[in-house]
Order: C-alpha cells, then structure tokens, then sequence
C-alpha cells in the first residue's frame, strides 16, 4: 500500500543539501585563498635575503675595531697596574678635552660653524689664568689651603674673560657674514684663529709661560699598584660641576630654551619674540666661558702654556666632538673621555703603542674613520640639519 508523503516532509532535507552546499563553496574558497597565501610567502624573501650585506668598508671598520681592544686586552694582561693608572690618566685629560668640545657643539649646534678659533680662546684662558694667578693674586707653591680661594676666582675672572672675547669675535666677525654663503664665516673662523694666536704670541712670545704646580700630589686611593692622586682629582670634580651646570642651562632655563628654539629656526624664534642675536651671543659667552674653565684647568694641571697650543688642542676637541655626535652635548662629553683615553694609552702603553709622535695622526685618523662610516657621530647628530 502506498503512502503519499506530503512535500513539506522534505523541507529540513533541502535545506540541509543547501546548507551543505553553501560550506562546501566556503571551504573550497579558502582553500584557494590558503593556497595564494602559501604561495606568496614562498615568494617572499627571507630574513637573510632582506638583511643587508656587510660592505668592505664596513668589514674594514669592524676588523679595526676588532685589533684595536686586542691590543688592549693584550696590554691589560701585559701590566695591569699600569693599564688602570694610563685609564686614569685619559679620564682626566678627555675632561679637560670634553670643556673645549662642548663649547664647538654649543656652537654648531645653533649656527652649523665651525668655530675654529675656539681653541686658541682656550690658549687665551690658560694665559689669562697665569696671569691673573701669579701676577695679581701672588699663587705660588706651598700656600696650602689658600691656595682655593686663589684658583676659584681665577677660575671666575678666566671664564668672564674668554667668555667676553669670544662674544665679542661673534659680534664683530660672524654676525656680519650670517647670511653669506656658508665658505665665508668658515675661512673668517680659520682666520681669526691665527690672529688670536699672534695676540698670544706676542702677549708671551714663543716660548713656554710656566704656572706654579699647585696641585697636590698626594695619593687619593692606591688599589693594587694604582695610584689616583688628587691634582687628577680636582680637574674631575671641576669639570663636573660646570658641565652639569651647562646641561641645566641648555634643558631647564629660559636662555636654554631660547638657544633650542633659535638652533631649530631662527626665523621662526623671532617671530615668537626672541631675539636671536642676543641668544647667538650668549651662546659665544657661554662656549668661550667653558674655554676659559678648560684653559685654567691645562694651566695648573700640565703647568706649561705656548701660544701654538690652542690650534692643536682644538682641533682634537673638535675630534671629540665630530666623535660623541656634533651638536650633542653628552655626546661630546662623551667623545672627549674616549679621545682622551686613546691618547692616553697611545702616549703610555708598552706593547706595540705607536707612541706620542702618532698621537695627532691617530686622533685625525679616528675623525675620517667616524666621517665615513658613521657621520652622525657615536650618539647621534642634534642639529637642525641633523636632526
């Protein structure tokens, strides 16, 4: 017998074929899709290809750097009481470096000059802290502890005073040429570098002006055969005072802001009312202060002076400077403490060191090395070309 079956018995049937159908279509796109992927990444280069090659110079630099710490470390096994004593010795020459470098990046920083008679205002201080030292204060050696007060305000007066001829050179040889083609203010600062060498030399003549050694030497601390003596000590604990003041200055004050502003785009910080020249000056005060402190500290600390030194320091500050990242302030205290500790290691370690006779050969040789493989110096360029 049959049985008729009515038609809306089907329905959930049809509608599970069309359900199924439906996923069917779903799973067959995606696995098209899965596919192209599948595809596309096989396609894709891999983590080695898109990596780049190291190149020949880059090796070259890297090989350098490779044989220079083996040389350190064969030294440090060699004698190591010597090694930590020449370290010592390199801290305190890169602090006094690292006064004069930071007044080139104040400098550049906030008008791209290099000023190149930065250091021969550094020779000025030393003969200016003489002078005022010996001749108007009577310094000489034995005086004890009167002997503070006398190097704190020679100290004061040899700041005011590189500070004002430094502005002073900004006033009458830069201001006119700011808007002159870039060569002009840079053959004016090569120029004005040998007239403020002339001035010394005919201030003290060739040879060598003599400070009394006022410094003590007596031992700080003596840790397995070094010794750290105090007349190292003091140009340490001068030199951080004043650059942590400068870096308050530059970060927290008004001026500081003004002198940010104004390296950024001078235009725009005059027209939102700052007066860009008094701030360039200011910023010369301030680079030649930081010379005066530099030369009063080489003055009792090396005890010797001559006009010619200036230009030669000089340039190996603005080494350091080029070093730590042009423009930037920890980076040039930075790049001074290093260049003084290759000098340092150069002029006093035994194993295969080249010696002082190679010392400005290495010290130039580290300023191409930086230019061509890292331009932006070890901590990064902070200059509105820069970044």
């Amino acid at each position: 017998m049959w049985v008729r079956v009515p038609p809306a018995a089907f329905a959930p049937a049809r509608h599970v074929r069309r359900q199924a159908n439906r996923w069917n279509r779903t799973f067959a796109s995606d696995a098209v899709n899965s596919h192209e992927l599948v595809a596309a990444d096989a396609s894709a280069p891999t983590l080695a290809a898109r990596l780049p090659k190291p190149s020949v110079i880059t090796l070259f630099g890297l090989a350098l750097v490779a044989a220079m710490l083996f040389w350190l470390a064969v030294n440090l096994v060699k004698s190591p009481a010597d090694f930590f004593e020449i370290f010592l010795i390199g801290i305190t020459t890169g602090c006094v470096y690292a006064l004069v470098a930071l007044g080139y990046t104040l400098v550049y920083g906030i008008l791209e000059l290099i000023n190149f008679a930065h250091g021969d205002v550094f020779m000025l201080g030393g003969m200016f802290s003489i002078t005022y030292a010996v001749s108007f204060f009577g310094l000489h050696e034995g005086q004890g502890f009167a002997i503070v007060p006398i190097v704190f305000a020679t100290l004061i007066l040899a700041m005011l005073s590189c500070g004002l001829i430094n502005a002073s050179i900004e006033f009458v040889a830069y201001r006119p040429l700011r808007n002159a083609p870039r060569l002009a203010p840079l053959i004016t600062a090569i120029g004005m570098s040998f007239i403020i060498e002339d001035v010394g030399l005919a201030w003290k003549g060739p040879n060598y002006v003599s400070a009394p050694d006022v410094f003590p030497h007596a031992k700080v601390f003596s840790i397995g055969g070094v010794d750290y003596t105090w007349n190292k000590l003091i140009v340490v604990l001068i030199t951080v005072p004043v650059l942590l003041g400068l870096t308050y200055l530059v970060q927290q004050t008004r001026q500081g802001k003004a002198m940010r502003a104004t390296a950024q785009d001078k235009d725009a910080s005059a027209m939102m009312g700052i007066n860009v020249n008094r701030t360039i000056s200011f910023t010369f005060l301030i680079a030649g202060s930081l010379a005066g402190a530099a030369g009063l500290l080489y003055a009792l600390y090396v005890t010797t002076v001559r006009y010619d030194q200036g230009f030669q320091l000089g340039l190996i500050a603005f080494t350091a400077a080029v070093f730590g990242g042009i423009g930037n302030l920890p980076g040039a205290v930075l790049g001074a403490i290093l260049i003084g500790l290759i000098q340092a290691f150069n002029e006093g370690l035994n194993w295969h060191a080249p010696g002082s006779d190679w010392t400005e050969s290495i010290v130039f040789s580290i300023l191409i090395l930086i230019l061509v493989f890292r331009p932006e110096g070890l901590l990064g360029e902070q200059t509105p070309e820069g970044g």
